[in-house]
Formats: C-alpha cells, structure tokens, sequence
C-alpha cells in the first residue's frame, strides 16, 4: 500500500502535521515541505526526510507553538542535529527530545547572543556519568558552529549531553536533572563533612560520582546488593569517619528518593570516601 499523507497544518516551509492512516497524527519534516501546501494536499513519501508522532496532545501543542518561536533555520539545523544524533546511538530516540533540545539549544543561542553565559555545575559529573552522551553533545556543538557560527560555551556540552541522555533512556529531563542535583547535594555533604576540596579531574572522584549513580538507579529498582557483614564491621571499626558520613549519604538520598536504602550501599560508599581522602586504593 503506498504511504499517503495530506496535511492537516503547515507549521513553516519545513515542517508540517500531516494524517496518515496508520499513524493518525504525525509531524512531517523535509526540505520546503510545506511550501506552498494547503490543508488536505497529499504529500509525497519521497519528500519526507524526517518522520515522528507526539501522540500526546500536550506534546502537539507543545511543538506547534515552540516552531512559532523559534527561527526557521533553527529548526532545520535541529532536525539535521537530531538526525546525526539519531545515527550516532543507532537506537530509538524518546520523541520528546524534538521539543526538550530544540527549546534548550534555541534559548542557549538567544543567551549567547545576548552575552549571557549560564554556568553549569554539573559538567564534569555529567561527563563522567555519560560519556558516550558527552562525546556526542560536542559533536552536537561543533554543528552548531559550523552551520550558523555561534561556539556555545562548554558547560552547553554537559546540558545537551543530558538531553541526550534523557531521550535514550526515556527517562523525562526533570528526573535526570533531579538525579543530578541529589549528586551534586551529596558531593557538597561529603566534602564538607570529610573537610575535602575534591580533585573533581581524579580517577576516584570519578568512580564515585558513577558509584552514587548507580547506587540512586540501585534504589529505584529496588535492587538488593549482598551485604558484607564482616567488613561492614570492619570498615565501621577502621574508618569511622567515612562510614559515618556514608550513613549521612543514604539518609540524604531516601529523603530525596522517598525510598527505602539499603544498608550495603553504606560499605561500598565507605570505601569509596576512604580512597578519596587517602587518594588510594583500599
């Protein structure tokens, strides 16, 4: 059966809702696709170089009214970025991702330029959580220099490398944002309470960002880790101070998960605090 679209509404010259029979409702993207088209055309397959469905109605809206915004050719350097990021992982993307990044890489420009440089405090962590992600999310910047010469700053690398990650994972942006505060709370706990200034480039200050990591996926899934016991007491006995601060950790992250926490998470964590102070391995 040949594919038939006819288009429901042109939102620019590249972008446009159409209905198809099968999909009901989907969002057509291709070069000058919507020039000229009037409500009910027939599109031809051929022309359409970029299909998606938001099968949520808020999410519809959503997008019609961010491409009312946002500068045509925006919008076309984002299909194309989405495009290059969808052939870099080579597995579904959440679509959510075509209103997430399109809005944030859109506002980061508007804020480039007008002078304004929104730090952000997650970057090293982020590039040591997802560095698949990271390394892509450059790539994604470099794109952007190329087609319209803005060179966004390096903490965009860190923002749109959780974009990505969110669109992966089909985890929603406020949770892996959510996620990443928890880490950067716990992190300003653990220093202030072992009195450390963090060599934030060290290998173990990268072990344990991934190990606080997956420890909050670990309690999300409810996943139970084997409790040691004997080197719980011994770890309690050798390392009172980290062990401590490991209690205070978990307490942290079950008010913030609302979740219960397992009590080995407190010796894998101990030993991880123990090799930052010493900057050894147990």
């Amino acid at each position: 059966m040949k594919e038939s679209f006819f288009v429901k509404k042109v939102l620019n010259n590249n972008v446009l809702i159409a209905t198809h029979h099968a999909y009901k409702e989907v969002v057509l993207i291709g070069k000058g696709i919507g020039f000229n088209k009037k409500k009910n055309d027939e599109i031809d397959a051929q022309s359409v170089e970029k299909m998606f469905l938001l099968k949520n109605e808020e999410e519809q809206e959503q997008y019609k009214q961010l491409l009312t915004q946002v500068d045509e050719h925006v919008i076309e350097m984002m299909n194309d970025i989405i495009v290059h990021i969808q052939t870099r992982v080579n597995v579904p993307l959440n679509e959510h991702i075509h209103i997430g990044l399109t809005d944030h890489i859109a506002f980061a420009i508007k804020r480039f330029q007008q002078g304004m440089d929104l730090k952000n405090p997650f970057l090293i962590e982020t590039k040591a959580l997802y560095p698949e992600e990271y390394s892509i999310a450059r790539e994604v910047v470099e794109i952007i220099h190329q087609k319209i010469g803005i060179e966004l700053p390096v903490g965009e690398i860190g923002f749109i490398a959780l974009h990505i990650h969110s669109a992966l994972t089909q985890k929603h942006i406020l949770e892996v944002n959510h996620d990443s505060q928890l880490i950067q709370t716990i992190i300003n706990v653990i220093e202030e309470s072992l009195n450390l200034d963090v060599d934030k480039e060290s290998v173990h200050y990268m072990r344990l960002i991934r190990h606080l990591h997956f420890a909050i996926d670990r309690v999300k899934t409810g996943e139970v880790i084997a409790e040691p016991k004997k080197i719980a007491l011994l770890l309690k006995e050798e390392y009172p101070l980290c062990y401590n601060v490991s209690w205070k950790v978990i307490k942290i992250m079950q008010q913030a998960l609302h979740l219960p926490v397992y009590e080995a998470e407190a010796v894998y964590l101990t030993m991880h605090l123990q090799r930052l102070m010493t900057k050894s391995d147990l």
